[in-house]
């Protein structure tokens, strides 16, 4: 039997045992793969949280940090995550970016500020970031990974218990294959997921969603010039896919955005 026949019918075998893993994203409805439970999951991500508060100096601009807690605030209560123990920082790090770890911390860069400019542009940004919290992304893509790594140990063990020749290569064929064709696309529906979930979230809360467009078309700019990855070995949807999809969107979060304005 050849090794890519043996991947063939390995596989398969290795998933069913994880079905019982399987869950749904809110919102969406989308199959989830969920190997991590509630609470293990807020408890790394209190303990990252705390990691980089120690490593990372917060903004002493004051007035900005409060309006990052009262934007955030504002989005978190819009959402059904009562467990959640939110934390909205305002970090003072000039890279244009912002973070969620599991269990409702929220880190916000003060180099994104520039670009988001107004609150509705803010809170398109920490919208998206309750987004991933809400859809457990990082615990999901941390069961990808357990799974990809279950996979990979028990094609090594049969590829050598029956002494296929070349078996390191084929678990290394293996493991490019989980990571180009599973863990990347994941993140980028992931970030995709974030963007759809996130315009509807601050649209419950009273923002503006056509700011989200506006928003991104800045951050466009704002890196224009710069080099980015092939769209496929990126983790990250390019800013003019992202900007189509949220056009795409954009009539369903408005009609949402009027009921919460009445």
């Amino acid at each position: 039997m050849s090794v890519f026949t043996t991947m063939r019918w390995l596989l398969p075998g290795c998933l069913l045992p994880l079905l019982w893993g399987c869950v749904s994203a809110p919102e969406t409805g989308r199959s989830q793969l969920m190997l991590i439970d509630h609470a293990e999951e807020a408890r790394l991500g209190a303990r990252g949280f705390e990691q980089i508060k120690r490593k990372l100096p917060r903004a002493r601009d004051r007035a900005a940090q409060a309006r990052v807690e009262r934007i955030g605030r504002r989005i978190a209560r819009v959402v059904d995550l009562p467990e959640a123990q939110w934390e909205f920082v305002l970090f003072a790090d000039d890279t244009p970016n912002a973070f969620a770890l599991p269990g409702g911390k929220v880190g916000v860069n003060t180099g994104i500020l520039p670009i988001t400019r107004n609150d509705a542009g803010l809170a398109t940004v920490m919208a998206h970031e309750i987004a991933h919290v809400m859809a457990r992304h990082s615990a999901e893509q941390r069961s990808q990974e357990m799974l990809a790594e279950i996979g990979a140990g028990v094609l090594s063990a049969v590829l050598g218990a029956r002494g296929v020749p070349n078996s390191d290569l084929a678990v290394r064929a293996y493991g490019v294959g989980a990571q180009l064709g599973v863990m990347l696309p994941y993140s980028r529906a992931h970030e995709l997921e974030a963007d759809r979930l996130g315009l509807i979230y601050m649209a419950r809360a009273g923002y503006d969603p056509r700011e989200a467009i506006a928003f991104w078309q800045r951050f466009e700019a704002a890196n224009r010039g710069g080099r980015a990855p092939p769209a496929f070995l990126s983790t990250h949807p390019l800013d003019g896919a992202r900007i189509e999809q949220l056009r795409a969107l954009l009539p369903e979060a408005e009609a949402i955005y009027a009921r919460a304005r009445r």
